[in-house]
């Protein structure tokens, strides 16, 4: 039950250094950090739920790509959250960059932690 909570807790993190860095994603005026934690609740059931049917629906041109075609799919899975919280995201082209950021940002925050988080 802690690693879940601290796994939610460094996922808001990941997503409020996003709205940081790149000003296609951000918050809504007057968002307190309530809201960033709820969009990463619902970044990661969307990610739990509906991501895996679009990759494996996708496969074919995901193959084609050589994987590339994930990075789209992540781009529609911000602008889904964006559509479901109180995140926004300037178009597609905002969503695939910040998409691209948030996967970087969370593979350096994997490199920091320690492994018994994983588990």
């Amino acid at each position: 039950m802690l690693n879940a909570v601290l796994k939610l807790l460094i996922s808001a993190l990941a997503l409020y250094l996003v709205t940081r860095l790149y000003s296609g994603v951000s918050f809504e005026p007057g968002s307190t950090w309530i809201n960033v934690v709820i969009a990463a609740l619902v970044m990661g059931i969307v990610n739990a739920i509906i991501r895996p049917v679009l990759l494996l629906l996708s496969l074919p041109i995901n193959l084609l790509s050589l994987g590339l075609f994930t990075l789209v799919v992540n781009a529609l899975m911000l602008m889904l959250v964006a559509a479901l919280t109180s995140l926004n995201v300037s178009g597609f082209g905002g969503a695939f960059v910040g998409a691209l950021l948030l996967t970087v940002i969370n593979w350096l925050i994997d490199l920091v932690l320690p492994e018994r988080l994983e588990r």
